[in-house]
């Protein structure tokens, strides 16, 4: 068992998410990068669709009983009260009743912590992934207790891993409504950075242009089907790039779609990165 001392900053328990649940309005969820979601579990053994948690920081969590635990994704400061210490892309055994601290990020904005046999709360539509916008799954709050499966019985072959490095260029493709926008959208998406702003969460990233895209077409469009990485723009020409929690349709025209391999830095962007886009190549 291991119990959340401090719930912290848009902590969640996160797998690899329910596909296959669109047509009835549900949506994927899972953690927003996928990638450090996947060394955290190899790192202790795991599965890499084992469930562990993601936190944006000011995270407390205390081991009840001795276990292998794994800290990936963002750099946050980590400190341990009662075990030895844990650094982030190394597993590491905690004796029953050590406390971990996991800080704000340094560098990115999700950390990912693994603990051997993975987080057995309930699965939910083939999940235990919390979903913050369907509100599915199990939502976490100080005080809880949570249990750990069973010890996969696999070995720990690795002492230390480096951690994906994430790039402020992010690849994209034309999305299914780019005639909805005036010739010249598409250089001023590809040729001008943009910064995070400070509404971004697991539904969307928000971006902001110094110059707002304009459409070519007035009116509404009627709610078409969104997938992950949708780059949306409402009326104020200010994009949304689509993340694991995005809804399932939407109303504002796509302009682009992020290449996949794209995705885990926009997910790990902070608000005020500077991000900008390029046309992928494939």
């Amino acid at each position: 068992m291991i119990e959340i001392v401090r719930r912290g900053l848009a902590t969640s328990i996160q797998d690899r998410g329910r596909p296959g649940w669109a047509h009835l309005g549900i949506g994927r969820s899972g953690a927003a990068d996928l990638g450090a979601l996947g060394l955290a579990n190899r790192l202790v053994g795991n599965p890499s669709d084992a469930a562990a948690i993601e936190t944006s920081g000011g995270f407390h969590l205390r081991v009840l009983a001795p276990t292998v635990v794994a800290i990936s994704g963002a750099s946050p400061p980590v400190e341990v009260d009662g075990g030895p210490p844990l650094g982030v892309g190394s597993p590491q055994s905690l004796p029953a009743g050590a406390l971990v601290r996991v800080g704000m990020p340094r560098r990115g904005l999700r950390t990912y912590v693994a603990v051997r046999g993975g987080l057995a709360t309930p699965m939910l539509l083939g999940s235990r992934s919390w979903d913050t916008l369907g509100r599915i799954g199990v939502e976490l709050a100080d005080g809880d207790v949570l249990a750990i499966g069973e010890d996969p019985g696999t070995p720990i072959d690795t002492d230390v891993a480096p951690q994906r490095p994430w790039t402020e260029e992010i690849a994209i493709l034309p999305g299914p409504r780019l005639d909805w926008f005036t010739p010249d959208a598409w250089k001023q998406l590809t040729t001008q950075p943009c910064v995070v702003a400070g509404e971004t969460d697991r539904v969307g990233a928000r971006l902001r242009l110094a110059s707002p895209l304009r459409r070519s077409r007035t009116g509404e469009l009627h709610s078409e089907g969104l997938v992950l990485g949708a780059v949306q723009v409402p009326p104020d020409g200010q994009p949304i790039v689509m993340l694991a929690d995005h809804p399932v349709t939407g109303g504002y025209p796509v302009i682009a779609v992020v290449d996949e391999p794209s995705i885990a830095s926009v997910a790990q962007a902070s608000p005020g990165t500077r991000l900008r886009f390029r046309t992928a190549t494939r």
